[in-house]
């Protein structure tokens, strides 16, 4: 079946949702045809399987989805000749069966970082949802919830129920968010986890506290079975590195700060210029960029030892590349090609430089930041690089909504940059997937295309391995075989718990809602 074809029949039988929306308290309205299902039993014929787990790809299969269950997935041949019909899975009276042959089908991604909005002000939780289910992200963890525990929790039973149109919530609380008073003592930590634990967090996202209180809230969050993780702040990382959270029982890191920190060997602070302001963005990221160069080389004795220290307490790194990107290429970022349609006024103008927005730190960028940042990156990848080939887990996270990140979009460039760090393109499809649902304790149940799990997948019909771009709302620029400039068309199908959603539609609601909001403030 051509791909026209294909889509011409999933896009008949999807069903017709109106959905409201919010840009600058003005309601606009969207129709949106994308999701079916989930199936009394659906076969999805003829793919190319990436399973998740580090398999090479294995195809033509027919994958069996009940409910929202896959129940088998069968070989049917070799690829390039007819298909062995007496190997497929037959259908019975009333299931539903598609044609991918040629398509390749990925386990569902894992947003180890995803905030819904909470930077911007007037984010349409829609706008989020759709842009990340339309990149094939099917579970997020969403930290700190800055819209208010008590909504993302809602959101999350939402989503879990299929009464909106977004991906697996995994709802974290901000450590001392809500609390009428500073956190000072353990027996205020204690309380506060409980409390969090009690209203539907499903873990603690922690940025930096006095050790004794740190230790008081992971002791308690992991003895309720809460998950967490710990943006390493420069207010409090020298008395809390990552090796000294890991020793607490922190499960996981995010970004890279307390890393370089715990690989010091001639300092303990790092060199700040004497004029240095925490409050000064420019000077935070700035002197940031020049942080990995104060701390111990690649496969020195300190080096060694804080990658195995790590590696023995099964500890995950989840290093959000993609979010400060444009630290070392600001104009790339700035002029990303998806910002014309997809990025929403708000965020624009969020993204300007600014003295009062936290990630808006462009007041004088200079050659010599960009330098800097360049060699950050260089050895952070080879510390990234060198725990996953020692066994640590590293998982795939975005933060988007600062820093010229988008939804979705800033996931894929996440994928790219870990390519970048020299993961081979089945490592990163791994750490997208399976290693995010390790770290969330969901291993059972998603992260890799197996008889017995989730059906959560993504549908692409170009090859992401050979080409991570094709991933891209956007699509992949290329030159086809008439030598007429064109584009590939992304991911065109998403599969969450059995519901099937169009990314095509998906990306068409977010376009709209863009153009509407541009139009709006033009009035």
């Amino acid at each position: 079946m051509s791909t026209s074809r294909i889509m011409s029949v999933f896009a008949m039988s999807f069903a017709l949702v109106v959905v409201a929306f919010s840009i600058n308290s003005t309601p606009v309205y969207a129709e949106e045809s994308v999701s079916e299902g989930p199936f009394q039993r659906i076969i999805l014929r003829g793919g190319t399987l990436v399973n998740g787990e580090g398999a090479p790809p294995v195809g033509p299969v027919d994958i069996v989805i009940e409910g929202d269950r896959i129940v088998r997935v069968d070989v049917v041949g070799y690829p390039g000749v007819p298909i062995l019909e007496n190997r497929r899975p037959e259908a019975r009276p009333g299931d539903r069966e598609i044609d991918i042959s040629g398509h390749y089908v990925l386990p569902g991604f894992v947003d180890m970082h995803g905030h819904t909005g909470g930077s911007a002000p007037n984010i349409p939780p829609e706008y989020v949802y759709q842009l990340w289910l339309a990149h094939g992200i099917t579970t997020v963890r969403e930290p700190g919830s800055f819209r208010g525990l008590e909504w993302t929790v809602e959101e999350a039973r939402k989503a879990a129920a299929h009464e909106i149109v977004a991906p697996r919530v995994i709802p974290y609380a901000g450590f001392g968010m809500g609390s009428s008073e500073p956190i000072i003592s353990a027996e205020q930590a204690t309380a506060w986890v409980e409390q969090a634990a009690e209203k539907g967090a499903q873990g603690v996202k922690f940025f930096g506290a006095p050790p004794r209180v740190i230790a008081a809230a992971i002791q308690t969050a992991n003895s309720l079975g809460l998950g967490t993780m710990m943006h390493h702040a420069q207010l409090n990382v020298v008395r809390t590195n990552v090796l000294d959270s890991a020793a607490m029982g922190l499960t996981s890191m995010e970004h890279w700060y307390g890393l370089p920190e715990a690989l010091f060997t001639d300092r303990v602070i790092q060199d700040y210029s004497a004029d240095y302001n925490y409050q000064n963005e420019q000077d935070r990221f700035s002197e940031a960029g020049r942080l990995w160069a104060q701390a111990a080389k690649p496969g020195s004795e300190r080096w060694n030892y804080v990658r195995d220290t790590l590696i023995e307490m099964d500890f995950t790194i989840n290093p959000t590349l993609t979010i400060y990107e444009a630290s070392r290429n600001a104009s790339a970022q700035r002029n990303a090609e998806w910002h014309a349609d997809y990025t929403l006024p708000t965020l624009e103008r969020f993204f300007t430089p600014s003295r009062y927005a936290h990630g808006s730190y462009w007041f004088d960028w200079t050659t010599d930041d960009e330098i800097a940042w360049r060699e950050n990156y260089r050895l952070w990848m080879a510390f990234l690089n060198d725990f996953k080939n020692h066994g640590g887990r590293v998982t795939t996270g975005s933060d988007a909504g600062y820093i010229y990140k988008i939804y979705g979009f800033g996931y894929v460039q996440e994928l790219e940059l870990l390519r970048e760090a020299g993961f081979n393109p089945l490592e990163v499809i791994r750490a997208a997937t399976l290693s995010g649902a390790e770290a969330l304790g969901l291993e059972d149940e998603i992260g890799s295309v197996i008889p017995g799990k989730k059906a959560d997948l993504v549908i692409v019909k170009e090859n992401p391995l050979r080409n991570f771009k094709v991933l891209y709302g956007t699509g992949h620029y290329m030159l086809n075989s008439e030598n007429e400039a064109t584009r590939s068309q992304g991911v065109l199908y998403t599969m969450r718990d059995g519901v099937l959603y169009d990314a095509q539609a998906m990306l068409a609601n977010v376009r709209e809602m863009v153009r509407q909001a541009k139009a709006e403030e033009q009035e």
